[in-house]
């Protein structure tokens, strides 16, 4: 398939582009700063900027999918449904899918009758609640969103460097936990439940997660 990711030197990003190559797949990296990359095997680079719809237009133009793996700042802030917005204008332009790695604040917590993530301290302790409630306000943009063919992913509550083991757990919108009631998944793994997604469509407008 033919692949852009935006935010591709980024911790999702660049695991996400890995697993791409890995599969063998045409990919088309982006980040927004003009920096030097040799482009290998199937993949090339371009600078471009996820929130400027132009940018989207241009570099999701004859790809099967555009992957968003870009952050926002720790405060929160409107910038990544800012950036959901711009997304969905373009790719409305191209026809491409599009998925975007979020967090995990959308996500229900488990047997606590539908509170989110974004409302509970055990996942979310306050230095980070401004940007789990961007992630439910980007989330929300897809949503309102028509004719768009999106999938927004949640990874667990923990997302860490790690190894990529394809032994996870799959859910829509509810955290996966753990025996001890921890949820977590490595970037390595976040990406292969990303690529899954990408050849096997299961979750399209809609969200999913992932998690041991």
């Amino acid at each position: 398939m033919n692949i852009t990711i935006f935010g591709a030197t980024g911790q999702v990003g660049r695991r996400v582009l890995d697993e791409a190559m890995l599969r063998g797949h045409q990919v088309t990296a982006v980040s927004r700063s003009a920096v030097a990359h040799v482009a290998v095997d199937s993949t090339s680079w371009e600078t471009g900027d996820a929130r400027v719809p132009d940018d989207v237009v241009r570099l999701s133009r004859g790809r099967d999918v555009v992957i968003s793996a870009t952050s926002g700042p720790r405060s929160g802030g409107d910038e990544l449904a800012i950036t959901a917005d711009a997304l969905l204008r373009g790719v409305t332009t191209t026809g491409a899918r599009l998925i975007v790695a979020g967090g995990a604040g959308p996500l229900v917590v488990p047997g606590s009758d539908g509170r989110l993530v974004l409302d509970d301290p055990r996942f979310v302790p306050e230095p980070i609640r401004g940007v789990a409630r961007a992630c439910v306000d980007q989330l929300d943009a897809l949503r309102r969103s028509s004719g768009v063919d999106w999938t927004y992913f949640s990874p667990s509550a923990d997302l860490l460097p790690g190894e990529r083991t394809e032994r996870f757990r799959v859910a829509r919108d509810e955290l996966v936990v753990d025996s001890d009631g921890a949820s977590t998944i490595s970037f390595e793994d976040a990406a292969v439940a990303i690529l899954d997604e990408v050849e096997r469509p299961k979750h399209q407008r809609t969200v999913f997660t992932a998690g041991y």
